[in-house]
């Protein structure tokens, strides 16, 4: 486990900084354009309650668990990239409890995942490792555009 830091980044910086990540990982995926921009909400929870960005916050665990998984397998070389990036937005988000516990679930499943199906990097392994930068690149966009203040 990574110790806390004493000084933590707001959500919607750390989402933006993997957003960079991804995108940065995923080449020159295809931007969507919006003829209006969707109007910011707040998105902080309440102790004990769930953001409305939960679901897209556990996509984006599970996500990053696959990736943990995937890009080592196929030689990406990154270390524990993907898990410190994950633990960076958990020590920004700050959930507890069971908020807490779905987020890291969500890692885990992605990770674990990927590892009872591939033990080497196959094309599939590729076309998912591809699929997954994409979507959350695409998820961190969507959170950072909404909810950041």
């Amino acid at each position: 486990m990574i110790p806390p830091t004493n000084s933590r980044r707001p959500l919607a910086a750390l989402v933006l900084a993997i957003v960079l990540a991804i995108t940065g990982l995923a080449g020159t995926a295809a931007a969507q354009t919006r003829k209006t921009p969707p109007e910011p909400e707040t998105g902080r929870a309440t102790e004990g309650a769930t953001a409305p960005f939960d679901g897209d916050l556990q996509r984006l665990a599970e996500i990053m668990g696959a990736l943990h998984y995937l890009r080592a397998l196929c030689g990406a070389n990154e270390g524990a990239k993907w898990r410190n990036e994950m633990q960076e937005l958990i020590d920004a988000e700050a959930p507890s409890g069971e908020r807490r516990e779905k987020i890291v679930a969500s890692f885990n499943r992605g990770y674990r995942g990927f590892q009872q199906t591939y033990r080497t990097c196959t094309p599939a392994a590729d076309i998912a490792v591809r699929r997954y930068l994409e979507e959350g690149a695409r998820i961190s966009r969507d959170i950072t555009a909404r909810y950041a203040n």
